[in-house]
């Protein structure tokens, strides 16, 4: 019975013994099991958490809209550029074709009128035909209403819990937009929104990059070519790689046969059919004024952070598809753009060959080490976090480089620093055109290549040479010397014997503290020449303008004072700093083209101030204007008097001055013209500024470093490089049709009283002048008498009769 009873009790007591022996073991196991237990409902909890918070309601839902790409219009209504975070356009869904609407279900979503939002069946189906039977035509888990909330609400970061939370946040989403919209809606909205091949979004963008037409004119097989590339935009990219996109499109085709959207018989023949792409890469017009749209860019965001939407938030310029009309004149841009082709390519090839087997200053190390630190790949390479000795290691690298030439685009095997030795030596170039009284920009070149050089040269600051001079002049008038006072044209030495406290060197007044340079000369002292070298006689204001005489300039800013001037200019347009130093009369400040030509805009609109402007208007996508500028407040700067006597004197620079090549030269005889031409220090600035009575127009050329410059006045002056660019463009805006509005008129009648004021002589020369004159014309006397005998002398006797 013991035996029975043993035999019996051992199986559990042996059970009892091993779980026993397991015990701590399994409680571990428990309590892990536990802990991940709670740590799952945690994860869920936080997901439920994060739906609740940043789920959209259904009534922000209903008023979602796709990030839009904002277009930019010249004055005449042609496209010039859009700007965007992501290049897109938006259709409604009426004028998508109803094939693209039934490709894209049969792709993506097959019971997409049959489910709200999730379809369960497709992720068992994903499972099992796509990933074990490898079923490309398939489609993949998400329905295309949670693939129009990733879109819509790009995913978080949730740390460990990212993938989960936006998954459940995507789930949520897709069935709050079922019930906002309606399915067709809903369609529409995904086809506006999802992403095509080259980083165009929406389905108007995309028809017309790869087939150049609007989506409502999509054949079936065009339309399923664009839905295939969905898959993987870059794999099956038509442009590409056609043949993948091809095999592509005949699965979308046959998802379309499978789901009854086409017949077979048709399915078979657009089977047949090629992939017949008419691309266009470039969805704009012809990349004109890239300088200008950049610039416009910039005036947009500070316009509209002061706009505000119905919500209270700011409009933003990539995202709300704005339309915005500029000033600019699509016909006189392209005179522009090819009259700086014409120009700075004749004249680059010029300038190598003026520096042909010489060394050029600007190849310097200290030069073509500013320039590399200026380049993009030295800002790239140095927030990669490389060091000076690595940037300059890569910087020697030879590689396949892509450099600018005036043939094109050149594709070279170099190293960076010689692309970066390469470019330095190029001409650059400046160019405004506006009106006078609007301040209204019509055309704007800022550089030779947008591609290649991105640093703007109208609102880029520059000495400016003698084109400031008219600044000294119309204060000269104010300030009440009259324009026939005669003003010696003479070598002076001016001493500076204080800060600012200029004077004509008294050899007899001691200095307090003598400065003095290696060679014995006294820094403070300075004499300003004459560019042509030549002294003697006197001029009036309008000759020593005219003949841009250095010498009589200084003498009258000294006269009046540098503050005089300097306020001035700041009142005519001038925004940058300018030195108190009386040298700014010969143009020393640095100052830009785009506010030198407000200067001269002052005088061309009868002293009213007028500042350059880039916008007439702006509209919101739904057409409702959002900002107008027309006609700006007349702020006199200048007494309307003293601004025709100005341009009296500046049409003689442009007559009989150093700008009278305009009419001798490029044929401008029978045109009210004024104008005024400036060269820096050194000829490495070449300016001109000059006016009709419905156009201001104004060039800089130079290098992008000071040192890269003609050797010699003749070829490096403003009327040799800057002139041309703006008598070219008049040339031909001033005969092209269409462009009446700005040819003729008259400037201003100066009443007779004023114009006796400047009835002088523009220069009267010296008494040791005269002399040699009369001696020159003696000699020049008796020799043409010694030429006449001897030809008598050699003359054959005539025949009476003959």
């Amino acid at each position: 019975m013991q035996d029975k009873l043993r035999s019996f009790l051992s199986p559990a007591l042996e059970r009892w013994r091993r779980f026993s022996d397991n015990w701590p073991r399994l409680s571990r196991i428990v309590k892990w099991t536990s802990a991940a237990g709670i740590a799952g409902l945690a994860v869920l909890l936080l997901a439920w958490v994060a739906v609740l918070l940043t789920v959209p309601t259904r009534r922000e839902l209903q008023q979602v809209r796709a990030q839009i790409a904002s277009d930019i219009y010249t004055s005449d209504s042609l496209l010039l550029g859009r700007y965007y975070n992501e290049y897109r356009t938006v259709v409604p869904v009426e004028e998508i074709p109803q094939h693209v609407l039934d490709a894209l279900v049969a792709t993506e979503d097959e019971r997409f009128f049959q489910h709200e939002g999730i379809d369960y069946r497709s992720w068992a189906r994903v499972l099992v035909k796509t990933i074990l039977q490898g079923d490309e035509g398939g489609g993949g888990g998400s329905t295309i209403s949670q693939q129009l909330a990733k879109n819509l609400f790009p995913r978080r970061d949730y740390l460990l819990f990212s993938l989960v939370v936006n998954k459940v946040r995507e789930i949520a989403i897709a069935r709050r937009l079922e019930r906002a919209y309606s399915k067709k809606e809903l369609l529409g909205l995904y086809l506006n929104t999802v992403p095509f091949p080259e980083n165009v979004f929406g389905i108007d963008v995309a028809a017309r990059r790869f087939f150049s037409k609007p989506p409502s004119e999509l054949l079936v097989e065009e339309g399923a070519t664009l839905v295939g590339t969905l898959r993987a935009t870059t794999y099956y990219n038509p442009a590409r790689f056609p043949e993948r996109a091809r095999q592509r499109r005949d699965v979308v085709l046959g998802q379309m046969v499978r789901n009854g959207y086409i017949d077979t018989a048709v399915g078979d023949s657009l089977h047949a059919l090629p992939l017949a792409l008419n691309y266009n890469p470039v969805i704009r017009n012809e990349d004109i004024a890239p300088y200008f749209l950049a610039y416009v860019r910039k005036e947009l965001e500070q316009i509209l952070a002061d706009i505000r939407k119905p919500d209270g938030e700011p409009y933003n310029l990539y995202t709300d598809g704005l339309k915005v009309y500029t000033t600019l004149e699509g016909q006189m841009q392209r005179i522009a753009e090819a009259v700086v082709q014409e120009h700075l390519g004749e004249m680059q090839s010029r300038f190598d060959e003026h520096w042909r087997n010489r060394t050029a200053p600007w190849m310097d190390v200290r030069t073509v080490e500013r320039a590399m630190k200026q380049s993009r790949r030295y800002q790239f390479l140095k927030q990669k976090g490389l060091g000076e000795e690595q940037i300059l290691q890569a910087f020697e690298q030879p590689d396949s480089m892509a450099i600018f030439t005036w043939e094109g685009p050149r594709r070279v095997w170099m190293s960076p620093m010689d692309s970066i030795r390469h470019h330095l030596g190029l001409l650059q170039v400046g160019f405004i055109a506006m009106e006078p009284y609007t301040g209204f920009v019509r055309a704007w070149v800022g550089g030779i290549d947008f591609d290649f050089f991105q640093y703007d040269h109208v609102t880029a600051r520059r000495q400016a040479g003698s084109v400031f001079k008219p600044v000294v002049y119309t204060q000269a008038l104010r300030s009440g010397i009259e324009p026939c006072e005669q003003i010696p044209n003479e070598l002076v030495v001016y001493h500076e014997y204080a800060k600012g406290d200029w004077a004509v060197k008294d050899w007899r007044r001691d200095d307090p503290e003598p400065h003095f340079t290696p060679d014995g000369k006294d820094e403070d002292d300075w004499i300003p020449q004459n560019a042509d070298g030549l002294y003697g006689g006197s001029y009036s204001l309008e000759g020593a303008l005219v003949n841009s005489v250095n010498t009589v300039t200084v003498k009258l800013i000294m006269r009046m004072g540098v503050e005089p001037v300097a306020d001035l200019a700041r009142n005519m347009g001038i925004t940058t700093d300018i030195p108190p130093e009386p040298s700014i009369a010969l143009g020393t400040a640095e100052v830009s083209l785009y506010d030198m030509s407000s200067v001269f805009a002052t005088l061309a609109s009868q002293g009213r101030q007028v500042r350059p402007r880039v916008i007439r208007r702006i509209e919101s996508h739904d057409g409702e204007v959002l900002a107008e500028f027309g006609q700006q407040p007349a702020v006199q700067a200048v007494d309307s008097s003293l601004a025709a006597m100005m341009t009296r004197m500046l049409e003689s620079v442009a007559t009989v001055g150093t700008a009278s090549r305009l009419r001798w030269r490029y044929g401008l005889y029978n045109v009210p013209l004024a104008g005024k031409t400036g060269t820096s220090q050194n000829h490495a600035d070449g300016w001109f500024i000059g006016y009709t009575p419905r156009l201001v127009v104004g060039a800089w050329v130079g290098g992008d470093s000071p040192l890269v410059r003609f050797r010699n006045f003749e070829n490096g002056q403003g009327a040799a490089t800057a002139l041309p660019v703006c008598a070219m463009f008049l040339r031909q805006v001033l005969k092209e049709p269409g462009l009446e509005a700005w040819q003729g008129g008259e400037f201003g009648k100066l009443p007779p009283e004023e114009l006796r004021r400047l009835d002088c002589p523009l220069r009267i020369k010296s008494p040791e002048e005269l002399l040699r004159d009369s001696l020159m014309a003696d000699s020049l006397y008796r020799d043409s008498l010694r030429l006449a005998d001897s030809l008598l002398l050699d003359m054959p006797v005539l025949e009476q009769g003959r």
